[in-house]
């Protein structure tokens, strides 16, 4: 008799989940404008080369971030959950760069096969 008042009880609690504050989630909304005005401020003042690209996925890592971790409520997940998502993307970027310094190997040596 006494476990079904214990098993909903403990239903209730489950069902009611977290609450942040509103406060944090308008202080996150700012910090995404903030960071979309930074990347806005890179076209608006011509960057050029390298460091326009690096600005740029600099500000949209940091605004996926914000993203992920409060809105997608990652930040308050177990760590099993995170490495779980986040590990596999992480991996096929690695990869990724791998392929790409591969290629740029395989690039330079044909052309200086075809300089001599």
């Amino acid at each position: 008799m006494d476990h079904p008042s214990a098993h909903a009880a403990g239903h209730g609690a489950h069902a009611e989940g977290q609450q942040h504050p509103i406060k944090l989630y308008l202080w996150i909304w700012l910090l995404l404008f903030v960071f979309s005005a930074f990347s806005y401020m890179v076209d608006y003042f011509q960057l050029q080369g390298a460091l326009r690209w690096t600005l740029i996925i600099v500000f949209m890592l940091i605004k996926a971030s914000f993203i992920v971790a409060i809105f997608m409520h990652m930040a308050w997940e177990r760590l099993a959950l995170k490495l779980a998502i986040l590990v596999p993307p992480l991996t096929l970027l690695i990869l990724i760069g791998l392929m790409a310094i591969e290629g740029d190997y395989t690039f330079l040596t044909r052309l200086a096969s075809f300089v001599k």
